[in-house]
């Protein structure tokens, strides 16, 4: 399906959640002075502007991240406020970084760069944000692409898998592609996100995962006001194999601001 464009949702809170974690996960990856891959099976159009008719139709944007940035959140050094704040002086105060962005910011020459996306003029506004890095990107099912291209080389590296979920198949598809791409790829680091639904769909998949014999995971979630009247999204999930040392000392500390949301 290629209705789903993330500029309606960017900088949401399950951006924010997503965002924050990657950054911190990357950043912890580069302090060892060794290259590393890192993958992306649904890239989106890997930079966003909040000011676009799209964002401001759904105000997302400005209960996210803009919120975020208004309670102080995030110290000015932390992995994710500092590609922002360079994003910003580049490209304009409503620029955000989706994932592609992020990480290519917070990697280094010596790393190699994979995104996949469908969507024609998504993958389009992808090349042009992803040229200055040198990134590899394919016009290509995300899932069939990385399982052709893993394990990739160098082999230490991370994957984000994060589908929009219209085809209601990935829930149970997912947990299938995850335990394939971990005995093809047992080291890389395997980051899922998931949508918290009040429909509960995301429950099965949760649960065939836990079940699995995955490495070292981390299950954090997160929960939110919905953003608007009806809308059914209450929270973000992280399901992450591999798991970095430190990480979920990060995720705890979302805990806590997340939770903050309530009072």
């Amino acid at each position: 399906m290629l209705s789903y464009q993330h500029i309606y949702h960017a900088g949401n809170l399950a951006d924010v959640h997503k965002h924050a974690l990657l950054c911190a996960a990357l950043d912890y990856m580069t302090h060892k002075d060794k290259p590393l891959s890192y993958i992306e099976t649904h890239a989106g159009r890997g930079l966003y502007d909040l000011g676009a008719a799209e964002a401001l139709k759904t105000g997302e944007g400005a209960a996210g991240i803009d919120l975020v940035r208004a309670r102080g959140w995030f110290a000015p050094d932390h992995p994710y406020m500092r590609v922002l704040s360079r994003v910003a002086e580049v490209h304009g105060a409503q620029a955000y970084a989706g994932s592609p962005v992020l990480a290519a910011e917070t990697l280094r020459d010596m790393d190699s760069l994979h995104f996949a996306e469908l969507h024609p003029q998504e993958f389009t506004a992808l090349e042009y944000a992803m040229s200055p890095f040198g990134a590899k990107c394919a016009k290509a099912d995300g899932l069939a692409h990385a399982m052709a291209i893993c394990p990739p080389m160098p082999r230490r590296g991370m994957i984000l898998i994060d589908p929009s979920y219209e085809i209601k198949t990935e829930y149970q598809d997912l947990p299938v592609f995850i335990g394939k791409l971990n005995r093809k790829w047992n080291v890389g680091v395997i980051a899922l996100w998931y949508p918290i639904l009040t429909s509960g769909a995301h429950k099965e998949m949760v649960a065939a995962l836990r079940k699995m014999s995955l490495p070292d995971v981390l299950d954090h979630r997160v929960y939110f006001p919905p953003a608007r009247e009806g809308h059914g999204m209450i929270g973000s999930g992280m399901f992450i194999v591999n798991a970095l040392y430190g990480l979920d000392a990060e995720a705890s500390a979302l805990s806590g601001k997340f939770s903050a949301l309530a009072g």
